[in-house]
């Protein structure tokens, strides 16, 4: 009986320490398993921030205002030079109109409205060196007009002949920069920006031939002023010059004038 006794007391002992828990507390694993959950939170954090950051960002003008506003409407045309009068009957300076409206590389226009120059060169032999050279110095600033001349009607023409299809650009761009839908990704508006870059440089370019046009003008017409200024001092210095011998081959013509008489 006292073995069957000790046989019981030790099987109720197993039996009980068999649900038993052994509790380990380790502070290093403890330590390690707060940081990371502290950094797990940060990130999210960070990423819920970075969330409503880019949402914003994404968020178009066209939310809170209407686009319309920036909008020009009604731009100024580019208009065609009349080539006929108020009676139907096309004016004499039509082709240079023409010329002014879509370009003229050839200066038909231009040659049919100047006067002429008569430069015959049997006439151009026959004339002293020192005053030939006179003439072919005013003959060359003649050219040199024209040719500036020509070419900025030329530039005006094919400027005002292709504004009139950039007009129809801008006008596209207009549209589409107004427009106020919320749908048109990120890239649809870096490709109006580029188009709005495309317009500017191609109006920047004809800014500069226009200036250039300018220049051209303002060059031929210093050659015209100094010419006319060189001239006048050449006959000042030879008035100083040969003034005496002149004033001596007209002396007398006074007196000589006041007492004839018809005969």
């Amino acid at each position: 009986m006292r073995r069957i006794a000790l046989i019981l007391l030790g099987v109720t002992v197993l039996s009980s320490t068999g649900h038993a828990q052994i509790v380990v507390h380790d502070t290093s694993v403890t330590i390690r398993n707060a940081i990371t959950a502290a950094l797990k939170e940060s990130l999210l954090d960070l990423q819920m921030s970075q969330h409503s950051q880019l949402r914003r960002m994404a968020q178009r003008l066209s939310m809170f205002t209407q686009l319309g506003k920036y909008s020009a409407p009604d731009a100024p045309r580019w208009r065609r030079h009349p080539g006929v009068d108020d009676e139907g009957e096309e004016m004499f300076s039509s082709l240079l109109q023409s010329a002014l409206d879509f370009g003229d590389a050839e200066g038909a226009g231009y040659s049919r409205v100047i006067q002429s120059v008569i430069a015959d060169p049997v006439a151009m032999a026959a004339i002293p060196a020192s005053a030939r050279s006179i003439v072919e110095r005013q003959l060359s600033t003649i050219d040199l007009a024209d040719a500036v001349s020509v070419a900025t009607i030329h530039s005006s023409g094919r400027l005002r002949f292709g504004g009139r299809a950039e007009l129809r650009a801008i006008e596209a761009l207009d549209a589409d920069v107004t427009d106020g839908s919320l749908d048109q990704s990120a890239t649809a508006v870096l490709d109006k920006i580029s188009g709005a870059t495309l317009i500017g440089a191609r109006q920047r370019q004809a800014r500069g031939e226009l200036l250039i046009g300018l220049v051209e003008q303002l060059a031929v017409d210093t050659k015209r002023e100094r010419d006319t200024h060189a001239a006048a001092l050449n006959m000042q210095l030879s008035q100083w010059a040969h003034g005496a011998a002149a004033a001596g081959a007209f002396s007398g013509t006074g007196d000589a004038l006041r007492t004839w008489r018809q005969p």
